[in-house]
């Protein structure tokens, strides 16, 4: 038989699917995959239930209801002061995974480069190779993860389109400053260059700090795609809806994307979110409090088993470094043997690189009942209290 697509076939099955599965052979306490354990809005999910019994269950528009586009242009100038023509400058997708797809493929061509950086969400990179474009690759470095300025300004040169921006980030909880952002587009304005911009943890923010997104500075209306996801502001990750906001020539493109990927989205979904978007502001003031409380929660407790926690700004995750509890192996020895032998399901690091990684990280989701936390620390605490009182007893004798 001849060959398949060779990319595909040796890109391997997501990190996420992998714990999630040996999480459910263990009976595992996932804080692996990062998904709420609870429902969103009982309003919202309502919403969609009585969409479903109003006769209109064909095909919506396909860059998505006139309703939801309303309330992501609503949404847009409400938070950030941004005036968007709903009809003309937004796409509604299944999924902000789509939506980052449907915008690579907007802006690509063969050939043209792409500024990736790392640690990065797994699905960036093999879209980028499949669209036939060439990834330049710029790292942050732990425990801060600050921009480097110099080896992001040298991956920009003639043959860069585009940059993609994950803040708040994935999976280090980086929510970008205003100056990082602000010398970011300045190499687009230079090299006259796009940027897909995923800030699906747009509300998710701790600590004072502010998510700004890249389109509101000076000079990036006309360069940018903004995609924000339903799924993380009302904890409902299974809809998979996401939406793009981008200048109408770009939308226009971004739009026969989608036409080609999914063509639309559920109607019902669309109707509820577009509910769920003009929620009052204690709603989404309310998400950060609440899980900077559970981030909180987690991190003092891996903090006294013995790993050191790094600081996290937004998302539903937090990075601990491992090595301090002398396990002998790396990151993916450490996450298998904490889910078959504690009882916990974490993600290794590791496998947010392209590159030779750190191999001393793992990502923990906190958006789970405080309940649900307190159980995986009283767990990962009586495997690794236990096994050193082993270990002590048999060095004694």
């Amino acid at each position: 038989m001849r060959a398949l697509n060779s990319l595909l076939a040796a890109t391997e099955t997501t990190i996420f699917t992998v714990m999630s599965a040996l999480a459910t052979t263990h009976g595992a306490i996932n804080l692996g995959q990062g998904f709420p354990d609870t429902d969103g809005p009982a309003d919202v999910i309502a919403a969609a239930a009585a969409a479903l019994m109003d006769q209109r269950n064909q095909y919506p528009p396909l860059a998505g209801v006139p309703e939801l586009r309303d309330a992501v242009a609503a949404a847009n100038r409400r938070f950030y002061g941004l005036d968007i023509d709903p009809m003309r400058e937004v796409v509604v997708t299944s999924g902000a995974t789509e939506a980052i797809t449907a915008c690579l493929m907007a802006v690509l061509d063969p050939g043209d480069e792409v500024v990736l950086i790392e640690p990065l969400y797994d699905t960036y990179l093999p879209v980028v190779r499949l669209l036939g474009a060439v990834p330049r690759l710029v790292r942050l470095a732990p425990p801060d993860w600050a921009l480097p300025r110099g080896e992001l300004a040298a991956a920009f040169g003639p043959r860069t389109k585009a940059i993609l921006l994950n803040s708040p980030m994935n999976p280090t909880g980086k929510v970008f400053s205003a100056d990082e952002l602000g010398f970011i587009a300045g190499l687009l304005q230079k090299y006259d260059a796009y940027a897909i911009c995923d800030e699906v943890y747009e509300h998710l923010v701790f600590d004072g700090y502010r998510h700004i997104p890249l389109m509101t500075l000076p000079g990036m209306r006309e360069r940018v795609m903004r995609i924000g996801s339903a799924g993380k502001t009302f904890s409902l990750t299974g809809w998979k809806v996401g939406y793009v906001t981008a200048c109408a020539a770009i939308a226009e493109i971004v739009a026969k994307a989608h036409q080609n990927l999914t063509f639309t989205t559920p109607p019902n979904l669309q109707r509820a979110v577009a509910l769920g978007l003009a929620k009052d502001d204690a709603y989404f003031v309310s998400l950060g409090a609440d899980l900077a409380a559970r981030r909180d929660r987690l991190a003092a407790g891996l903090t006294g088993l013995g790993m050191r926690v790094l600081a996290t700004h937004g998302s539903y995750f937090l990075i601990a470094d491992v090595s301090t509890l002398g396990f002998p192996g790396d990151d993916v020895a450490f996450c298998r043997h904490i889910t078959q032998h504690a009882g916990v399901a974490a993600i290794p690091v590791s496998a947010f690189y392209a590159g030779t990684p750190p191999r001393n990280y793992v990502r923990f989701a906190f958006c789970k009942r405080p309940e649900v936390l307190d159980a995986a620390l009283s767990r990962l605490a009586a495997h690794f209290v236990a096994g050193s009182a082993r270990a002590a007893l048999t060095a004694a004798k």
